[in-house]
């Protein structure tokens, strides 16, 4: 079972990771973070399916946050690649996209990124607020 969702800033990403560090019930097998121009992407997995009222508690936080995500072809196989053990670094070469994070969820990797990208730009664009 995944959850593929589009948020609109790193913030509202990291409020994720926050919930399932606090929701260790859940069996989360791995989260992704591609950041975008516009926003971030954010793919939970789950080692198997949850139970009904997990599962509408999470989707409702999951869209307190962001929107359902239908990925184009590209990010498909990004998660693709991923999900079958290429490198993080191997996947952004091929597809020239930010993975951010992939793995256990992780919002030290997410503040780095964030930092490292806002230095290389002199100024914070609203999707790392």
């Amino acid at each position: 079972m995944e959850y593929l969702y589009y948020l609109a800033n790193a913030s509202l990403t990291l409020r994720i990771v926050e919930f399932l560090h606090g929701r260790t019930q859940l069996p989360v097998s791995y989260m992704t973070v591609i950041h975008q121009i516009d926003g971030w992407v954010v793919r939970v997995k789950m080692d198997h399916a949850l139970d009904a009222d997990q599962d509408g508690d999470f989707q409702a936080f999951m869209k307190e946050l962001g929107i359902p995500y239908q990925p184009g072809i590209r990010i498909q196989m990004v998660l693709w690649g991923l999900e079958t053990g290429q490198s993080p670094v191997e996947v952004m070469q091929r597809y020239q996209v930010a993975v951010v994070s992939h793995g256990m969820p992780d919002s030290v990797e997410i503040e780095e990124f964030r930092q490292q990208f806002v230095q290389g730009l002199g100024y914070c664009p609203e999707t790392l607020a």
